[in-house]
């Protein structure tokens, strides 16, 4: 039988890359030809391979750089290229916000198809590093080596690493030495425990094989500098809490909250594990401004699994573009779709008469009340549900007609049975806060008919990477 002959990899010469697009990718357009390329940047002349070929488009990588664009600047990291996070870092930050503006109007033009006003210039984070308030790290016994030699073939080296995932790898690690994205000690914590736990020869885990005892770090903190740390590990094992633990507490004396997880499970979620505190309280404190000059600061509470937005300086800014947006008297009623801990439905409720808010999570709904306990809110109710199913007639007859709904879904957007609902209940204004505009812009044409596109706000919460939230207010046709 004649051997099949192996295709030669197809190599384009001279291409320009035009454009920053979706998941991050540069994008060329070859003789018409759409190729997508990670690490590019709009201005680059450049030689591609093609590695991959779709019906309507094709994947590349950049093999050399002829002309660097004048978008360019030198990445901070030196992790950046092999890290899957902070795929922008290439790119000015001025450049960044300004393909992340285009992503929202092209997914309203493309996907949406309705009208809709100018959007309003988008709202930069002013910190372009250190901005993010939650990272989680893995322990594993599979470094990934960027020079490209495999873990097997490396006997003689330390195959344990903690840090992050590799793109599209469960099982491969990148061992981080320095990570821009959280303030210190963020870093200083995550190097002292590898340190500690490689000299005292504890075991990293194995993601195929399921063994290996230490398994996850997660480092949350605070503008004013709270920690939480917690150590997940595989098994039961004294030296967790002799000798890790007591290690961590007594080398970072500023930790607020120390807790530790055994999971056994062959997947890395901690929701429905019993969560045990070494030491401090079990959560730490944000806070936040009120939207109103005269109403005193919010505080919230989060726990170990508590949602809070990652960027809270930039949080600050979405809330305050959705409380602008619905112009409230004092009066309204509001639904508060997705409420997730209830931090928008708290931050607006001493200026509504009532907010209602729903999460499917209940240990979220518990979050929101235990919030707005905190910050002595009695207007405040939540309801733990599918919203899907929670959102009907008879919920709007037992809490009433809402003058305003807020709805910040998660990406996927909301649930088509959501959307069909909205457009039954007809309240007179709609926020729609999204981190994903294509999606917000699916949903908001299915509403088209019943309002119309007011106002368009890109807010920043994540530089470096391609992501970008909006918040649109939508008005009720009359």
């Amino acid at each position: 039988m004649r051997k099949r002959e192996r295709r030669q990899p197809q190599i384009i010469e001279n291409v320009e890359i035009i454009d920053a697009g979706a998941e991050g990718m540069a994008i060329a357009k070859p003789d018409q030809k759409v190729v997508f390329v990670p690490f590019g940047a709009p201005g680059d002349i450049v030689d591609l391979q093609v590695i991959k070929r779709k019906k309507n488009f094709f994947e590349g990588k950049i093999l050399h750089v002829h002309q660097y664009s004048k978008e360019r600047t030198e990445p901070a990291c030196s992790h950046f290229g092999h890290c899957g996070g902070c795929k922008w870092q290439h790119m000015a930050y001025e450049y960044q916000l300004g393909y992340k503006q285009k992503q929202v109007k092209d997914n309203f033009d493309r996907i949406g198809k309705f009208p809709y006003p100018d959007l309003k210039p988008i709202i930069g984070s002013p910190e372009q590093f250190y901005y993010r308030n939650k990272l989680e790290f893995t322990f594993s016994n599979r470094r990934w080596f960027v020079d490209g030699k495999q873990t097997e073939d490396t006997d003689e080296l330390n195959k344990n690493a903690l840090g992050f995932h590799l793109p599209g790898m469960f099982d491969r690690i990148l061992d981080i030495d320095k990570c821009f994205l959280q303030a210190e000690p963020s870093n200083k914590i995550r190097l002292a425990i590898k340190e500690f736990t490689q000299e005292k020869g504890y075991s990293y885990y194995d993601a195929r094989n399921h063994d290996g005892l230490l398994r996850n770090l997660l480092i949350r903190n605070t503008i004013d500098g709270q920690v939480l740390i917690i150590l997940v590990v595989s098994q039961e094992d004294e030296r967790v809490e002799n000798e890790l633990l007591p290690f961590i507490a007594d080398s970072f004396p500023e930790i607020t909250s120390l807790m530790w997880v055994v999971n056994p499970k062959k997947n890395d979620q901690i929701f429905d594990l019993e969560i045990r505190l070494f030491k401090g309280v079990p959560y730490i404190t944000e806070k936040m401004k009120a939207p109103a000059t005269d109403q005193p600061e919010l505080t919230f509470r989060i726990g170990p699994v508590s949602f809070y937005q990652t960027n809270a300086v930039q949080a600050e800014v979405l809330y305050k573009t959705a409380f602008d947006f619905a112009a409230f008297t004092g009066e309204e009623l509001v639904y508060d779709l997705y409420t997730g801990t209830g931090t928008i439905a708290n931050y607006i409720a001493r200026s509504v008469k009532k907010v209602v808010g729903i999460e499917y999570v209940e240990e979220a709904i518990r979050d929101a009340e235990s919030n707005a306990m905190l910050n002595g809110i009695s207007n405040a109710s939540f309801t733990a549900g599918d919203i899907a199913a929670v959102l009907n007639e008879d919920f709007v007859r037992l809490h009433g007609q809402p003058d305003v709904i807020i709805t910040d879904p998660p990406r996927a957007g909301m649930h088509p049975k959501v959307v069909e609902q909205l457009v039954k209940i007809k309240a007179e204004k709609l926020v729609y806060v999204s981190c994903n505009p294509a999606t917000q812009a699916r949903d908001i044409a299915l509403l088209s008919e019943t309002y119309a596109v007011v106002a368009v706000q890109p807010v920043d919460m994540f530089p470096q990477t391609h992501h970008v939230e909006n918040v649109v207010l939508l008005a009720l046709r009359k």
